[in-house]
């Protein structure tokens, strides 16, 4: 699964993915971040808000990785052996507890010790103070799924836990450290279309998407063999028809026949339904290639979560906002603004006044 600190993510069709990556790289010309590229993005993609909402709270920098909820964002789906399935959406939820990071902790932090996380990690590993986390589903029948308010395959959303409990299934800790870590860390390769039999995708347009440039990434920053890294390579072994490429490792299959079927024992398609596919699910509508509208559910969970917070960090998320919003464009700073203004009058007032407040001229 991709996983993720938030249960959603900035946008919703996977076609604007490279363009939302650009944003995040440095200016072509001066190689310096530009708060320019990124809000003049994320206010022509106003589903963005939520995300953002996330980012620039209180919530937006964990205090390292043990203190973090890890979610799938995506549906899944787990799948029976008789092909029925349901669709879930997976919680990890930390047993260390929740801890956050203010901004300008963070900044001192990034100066004074930049591998602050990585650091807290590995030695509460090594110390045996393992970080664990307990595991848990959101169960969504598909029929409840063509029902519900919000789509629960559009990863802009969140499936409230309200109307889907969690319910608890396991148990991950960590607890071990790498001996190597380019071998162990660095070469890891998780895609979301790596899938064992029982959990398959859902027609989330995101993880369509991901399902395969993950392994595309995955190709060209390790070959075209990643698979068979020691770090990727299933107990089991791989079996399949692919062979030869660069750095194969693994025997290149010997002398079998790569095709399949064959006669002389190869690998072969199970047919199992759980194993190979889902059963047939159910569509409404046109199948198309549809745009996505914006619409006022999308600004709805974004005035639940503004609402959750407190007087102060209100204010706060309104000054971590101007203090990059206020150095784009002022047509990029009203056009954001309105957004804010939709979600909530007060969320868009603070957002207006801390805008001022750093020199804008709004």
């Amino acid at each position: 699964m991709v996983g993720n600190n938030t249960p959603i993510f900035f946008i919703r069709d996977p076609i604007k993915f490279p363009d939302f990556i650009h944003t995040q790289k440095r200016n072509p010309q001066t190689h310096l971040p530009d708060p320019t590229m990124v809000w003049d993005f994320w206010s022509l993609v106003p589903e963005s808000l939520h995300q953002v909402t996330i980012l620039m709270s209180d919530r937006g920098i964990p205090d390292g990785f043990r203190h973090m909820h890890g979610y799938s964002s995506h549906s899944l789906k787990l799948v029976k052996e008789d092909g029925s399935y349901v669709y879930v959406k997976w919680h990890f939820r930390t047993e260390q507890g929740i801890k956050n990071i203010l901004p300008e902790d963070a900044e001192r932090l990034a100066g004074s010790d930049p591998n602050y996380a990585t650091r807290d990690l590995f030695g509460a590993i090594e110390r045996g103070d393992f970080p664990a986390w307990k595991v848990y589903v959101q169960v969504i029948e598909p029929e409840q799924a063509l029902k519900y308010r919000f789509n629960p395959f559009d990863v802009t959303k969140v499936v409230s836990q309200k109307d889907f409990p969690l319910q608890e299934v396991g148990r991950m800790v960590l607890n071990r450290n790498p001996e190597n870590y380019v071998a162990e860390v660095e070469q890891a390769a998780f895609c979301p279309s790596h899938m064992v039999p029982g959990i398959a995708p859902s027609p989330d347009r995101m993880l369509q998407g991901r399902l395969f440039s993950y392994a595309d990434t995955h190709r060209h920053r390790l070959g075209a063999n990643y698979h068979q890294i020691p770090i990727n390579r299933p107990i089991s072994g791989v079996a399949n028809q692919q062979r030869d490429g660069a750095m194969a490792i693994n025997g290149n299959g010997g002398s079998a026949p790569n095709y399949e079927p064959n006669s002389f024992g190869g690998p072969s398609q199970t047919n199992v339904v759980a194993h190979t596919h889902a059963r047939n699910f159910f569509a409404r509508g046109e199948i198309a290639r549809h745009s996505y509208e914006v619409t006022d559910d999308d600004f709805a969970q974004v005035n639940a979560l503004y609402n959750l917070f407190t007087e102060e960090q209100k204010d706060r998320l309104a000054r971590v906002i101007a203090g990059g919003l206020s150095q784009t464009p002022v047509f990029i700073q009203k056009r954001q603004l309105k957004h804010f203004y939709r979600a909530d009058k007060d969320y868009g007032r603070r957002v207006e006044s801390a805008l001022k407040a750093a020199g804008s001229k709004i």
